[in-house]
C-alpha cells in the first residue's frame, strides 16, 4: 500500500463537513473502487497559511513514508493579502523539504485564484495582486516540473449551490467537484508505476 498525503488548509480539511465529505476521502473511495493500492491521508488544517504549513511540515513528513504528496496551500495567504513572494518562498520550501526526505515521491501542486469579486472599485492594486497570486502556482509548477491542478476550486468558487452559507467553503457537492478537479491530474499518475 502506497501513501498519498493531501497537505492543505480548510479546503482540504473539508471545513464544516463530516470527514467523509472532504475531497481526500472522496478520492479514497475512488481508489478503493478501482482497487488501486493507495491510502489517502488528509492533512488539511483550517485557517492555515503557507507559513503555517511550512512550520507543520516536518511533523507530517515524519509520520508515514510518502509516495505521493499533493500540495494545496495558499488560499489563506490570498485572503490575507500576504505578499506573493512570501507565499512562493514558503511553497518552494515545502516542495524542497518533501523532495529531500522522499526523493522518489511524486509531488502534485494545486493552483488557486484570488477568491474575491473585486467589484466595480476593485482597484488596480487588488487586480494586480490577483494576477500575481494566480500566476505564482503555475510558475512554481513549471520551475519544479510538477503535475499541476490549474485551479482547485474550478466550477465551485462563487457558486452558492456548491458552497456553505459562508460562501467560501465548498459544501458536500462542492467537495465532489474538488475531488474531480484533483483526480484529472492524480488519476493518470496513479495508473502508472511510481518512478523508481
Amino acid at each position: 500500500m502506497k501513501n498519498i498525503i493531501f497537505f492543505g488548509d480548510s479546503l482540504t480539511a473539508g471545513h464544516g463537513l463530516p470527514a467523509a465529505n472532504s475531497f481526500p476521502s472522496i478520492l479514497q473511495q475512488r481508489l478503493d473502487n478501482q482497487s488501486l493500492p493507495y491510502k489517502a491521508y488528509n492533512y488539511g488544517a483550517s485557517g492555515e497559511t503557507s507559513a503555517g504549513g511550512r512550520q507543520r511540515l516536518s511533523a507530517v513528513l515524519a509520520r508515514h513514508p510518502i509516495d505521493l504528496f499533493v500540495l494545496a496551500l495558499g488560499a489563506n495567504d490570498g485572503i490575507r493579502g500576504i505578499p506573493v513572494r512570501e507565499t512562493t518562498q514558503n511553497l518552494q520550501f515545502i516542495i524542497d523539504a518533501v523532495r529531500r526526505q522522499y526523493p522518489e515521491a511524486q509531488l502534485v501542486l494545486a493552483g488557486l485564484e484570488f477568491p474575491f469579486d473585486l467589484g466595480p472599485l476593485g482597484g488596480h492594486r487588488l487586480a494586480h495582486y490577483a494576477t500575481e497570486f494566480k500566476a505564482l502556482f503555475r510558475t512554481l509548477a513549471d520551475k519544479n516540473a510538477l503535475p499541476f491542478v490549474p485551479f482547485l476550486l474550478q466550477g465551485v468558487l462563487g457558486n452558492r449551490a456548491l458552497n456553505l452559507a459562508d460562501g467560501v467553503h465548498p459544501n458536500a457537492a462542492g467537495q465532489k467537484i474538488l475531488a474531480e478537479n484533483v483526480w484529472q491530474v492524480l488519476g493518470p499518475l496513479l495508473q502508472q508505476p511510481v518512478a523508481q
